[in-house]
């Protein structure tokens, strides 16, 4: 047997975590908290709407596993909490005032669809919390729109004309009084040693009392999770920066909107806290399951899935470009592999 036969078969057989300091149920389970306190955060401000949606799809993702499994897979399956994880991730990508049936649906679909015609975890090609999300987005668009209706990402192109700014746009939502204080701490502190001053209405994007999904209006609780899974390293860490520096630095050269007039003042912080940025960067763009084996494969990709997120939102106009960034960059998955396949073999050390 050459040395490539062994490269090749040891290609083969990597499993999706092997990379991770963790296992799959332990970074599982640290996913399902980080998403779980979002989620918290949010039903906190809509009279528990945003619970009512985890509920349901977590009911239904749940069943649909315990169906489709067979009898002496359900309990450990059951117990890896990937099935919770495909809800609570979903959650976090849909409005917060949508029906908890749709997201029960969805669920469902991400399930049963995605996860098992595939042959189960570790063999999906596609994301499935992403794919519910999808499969809910353009089956009941009405729905999806309706409840997104007040909320400041998708009111924000209407808003916004060619000579103002997003700063005006959060004055004019008019900030609550927490804002100004803590605003007007920082600005007194920390920004006094610099020439940057925080407008009002930023620290509002932490707390949304709006419509809009779940991930935007917990996403103080989301950062803090966040936190907590990079630090237990169940996600390789360097993924997330790479992605959101990208998307970072285009929208800072570019815009957060096509309607802001001037180059190199976009607004990075309210591209970074809407439209479920962050749920996008660690847990769909880092997914060991729908990426790259290889370092050279994962960073091209997480370029690219940074690249594409800004185009899709800045000449797209669509708020939500990096969840159909993580779907794209699944799609042309086999693609990668191939490369990797033909192009990587002897030399071992480029896998992470």
């Amino acid at each position: 047997m050459t040395e490539k036969t062994v490269l090749l078969d040891s290609y083969e057989l990597q499993k999706p975590q092997i990379n991770l300091a963790r296992s799959t149920a332990s970074r599982m389970w640290l996913i399902n908290l980080c998403a779980f306190i979002a989620i918290i955060q949010s039903s906190l401000t809509d009279s528990y709407s945003s619970l009512l949606v985890a509920s349901g799809a977590v009911s239904a993702a749940l069943l649909t596993e315990f169906l489709l499994l067979g009898k002496k897979q359900k309990m450990k399956n059951l117990m890896d909490g990937s099935a919770v994880a495909t809800a609570l991730i979903l959650t976090l990508l849909l409005p917060n005032q949508i029906s908890p049936l749709y997201a029960a649906i969805g669920a469902c679909f991400a399930i049963a669809v995605i996860k098992f015609s595939f042959g189960g975890l570790g063999a999906n090609w596609l994301n499935p919390a992403a794919g519910g999300w999808l499969f809910i987005r353009f089956s009941w668009p009405g729905a999806f729109s309706s409840a997104l209706r007040g909320s400041p990402v998708s009111n924000i192109s209407n808003e916004i004309s060619v000579n103002s700014s997003l700063s005006n746009y959060f004055l004019s939502l008019s900030p609550t009084n927490l804002d100004g204080i803590l605003s007007s701490f920082f600005n007194r502190t920390i920004f006094s040693f610099t020439d940057v001053e925080l407008p009002a209405g930023y620290i509002d994007l932490f707390a949304s009392r709006f419509p809009g999904i779940i991930a935007d209006r917990g996403i103080f609780a989301l950062l803090l999770g966040t936190i907590i899974i990079t630090a237990a390293q169940a996600n390789r860490s360097w993924i997330p920066i790479v992605y959101l520096s990208v998307f970072g630095i285009l929208v800072r050269f570019f815009g957060a909107s096509p309607n802001e007039a001037e180059l190199i003042r976009g607004d990075i912080l309210f591209s970074l806290c809407t439209g479920g940025t962050f749920v996008a960067a660690f847990f769909l763009i880092s997914d060991p399951v729908t990426g790259a084996k290889s370092r050279i494969g994962v960073f091209i990709t997480t370029v690219a899935a940074g690249g594409i997120s800004f185009i899709f939102r800045y000449f797209g106009n669509e708020p939500y470009g990096v969840v159909l960034t993580a779907l794209l960059i699944n799609s042309i998955l086999p693609m990668i592999r191939v490369f990797e396949k033909n192009s990587l073999y002897g030399k071992p050390e480029i896998y992470s």
